[in-house]
């Protein structure tokens, strides 16, 4: 039932930290269970990953790249109803991100003096999609068709395989979708150690990008320090949701066990000001509970998260601030007049009818976002991820009489007589 869910009322601001602490897990055990995997892979490449692939996943395959038959089979496996939808939330995906796309202008800081920015693709990226019980092809969409709007040349795409060796043919369909054309079997810390440093088989990729386990996350951070870069720093999912004394309790129970239901280390959170809605959103929590499959999991999830009763609407503001969850929940009958507070938040859902899942599949927005506290300095997936703003700058000879006297200036300055005289013998040429 609900009831693990632990109420606070009317925390103290010094409080609030130790209230709202993310479910913490001691990795240092983690990175030296993964070392070993990632040295296996960058000593014996492909065929370390067919061995990690038959100790992990159980299966034995000779060949990891899945071939284009099994992509146009794929097509037919999937059910007319949910390809629909699939395309339905690439249209929203692709209007969203490619609105993103701009040309920035060229400004002439002095005269002759010309500076400006371009955005140009990372040239390869790799994107990890787990697949398990729940296989996020939603995430295919979310990753893949930002990384063609950037235009990066090669995208591959890593996902492990099922018992008989095949990959869930929705993620096959919805990589279709977004333009994929490298697809590879392979899971876990192993695909991660493959894209990082690339075997025979799989090439090198300068990003990596996606969800997954703690072997996953794991892998991502120790590649990382050999200069690959990841999309963020990640962690269990999590929500917050705002709700006044209008939101319905059924919507708002909906929203935390949407959150719940994502593993037992999911966290959410509910602030209100209304104490009688506390109590009803207790009761829909144990009402839904009981229908929901993936019940135990939601209910774990439901040990480590809170509800907070708070003075108004300002508090719970500045508490939602504080925590800067992944995912924030306006539950109000008048939103926007709280948005405009928001500081620290991944993705935000305004009013009543703006569920969290609308965002996590097809409104358009991304739904790779930072979580355990990342939103205070990172933002979510979006098409400049997957790019690099490189500057240009254009000096004529009168520009360079005009900025030179300052540069000669501040080089001699800082002692620095080579880039002073860079200067200096152009002006005297």
């Amino acid at each position: 039932m609900g009831q693990g869910i632990t109420v606070y009322k009317y925390p103290e601001r010094a409080e609030w930290k130790d209230i709202l602490l993310r479910p913490t897990l001691d990795n240092t055990n983690l990175l030296d269970a993964v070392k070993p995997i990632l040295e296996a892979v960058v000593n014996d490449g492909d065929k370390a990953l067919l061995a990690f692939t038959q100790q992990f996943d159980k299966v034995t395959l000779t060949h990891q790249k899945v071939d284009v038959r099994e992509i146009l089979d794929a097509e037919w496996q999937v059910n007319e109803a949910l390809k629909g939808a699939i395309l339905s939330a690439a249209a929203n995906i692709e209007r969203f991100h490619s609105s993103q796309v701009s040309n920035e202008p060229i400004t002439e800081t002095m005269p002759g003096v010309k500076c400006w920015r371009k955005s140009l693709p990372i040239e390869r990226v790799g994107l990890y999609i787990p697949g398990g019980s729940a296989p996020l092809f939603s995430t295919v969409l979310m990753l893949g068709i930002p990384a063609r709007i950037a235009g990066c040349q090669e995208v591959i795409l890593c996902t492990p395989p099922d018992k008989d060796g095949n990959v869930n043919p929705a993620i096959l369909f919805a990589a279709q979708v977004a333009g994929i054309r490298h697809i590879y079997k392979v899971g876990g810390a192993q695909a991660i150690a493959a894209m990082a440093y690339g075997t025979d088989e799989i090439a090198r990729v300068d990003k990596i990008f996606g969800p997954g386990n703690q072997y996953v996350t794991a892998a991502k951070q120790l590649v990382q320090m050999d200069g690959v870069a990841i999309d963020m720093p990640a962690g269990p999912s999590e929500v917050l949701v705002i709700a006044d004394s209008e939101a319905p309790a059924a919507f708002v129970a909906a929203d935390l066990l949407s959150q719940a239901e994502h593993g037992a280390d999911s966290q959410a959170v509910l602030v209100t000001w209304d104490e009688a809605l506390i109590d009803k959103v207790q009761k829909e929590l144990i009402s839904q509970l009981a229908s929901l499959p993936r019940k135990e999991i939601a209910q774990q999830a439901l040990v480590h998260s809170k509800i907070c009763l708070v003075r108004d609407a300002n508090e719970a503001m500045e508490l939602s601030n504080a925590y800067a969850p992944e995912h924030l929940i306006l539950a109000l009958s008048n939103p926007a007049e709280l948005a405009d507070q928001v500081r620290n938040a991944g993705s935000v859902f305004l009013g009543y009818y703006t569920p969290e899942s609308a965002g996590d599949y097809a409104s358009g927005t991304n739904h790779t976002l930072p979580t355990n506290g990342f939103a205070r300095s990172y933002s979510g997936v979006s098409v400049d991820s997957f790019v690099k703003k490189v500057t240009f700058q254009q000096i004529s000879r009168e520009g360079l009489e005009e900025v030179g006297p300052t540069v000669e200036i501040m080089a001699a300055a800082e002692k620095l007589v080579a880039h002073e005289r860079a200067v200096s013998v152009r002006r005297k040429g």
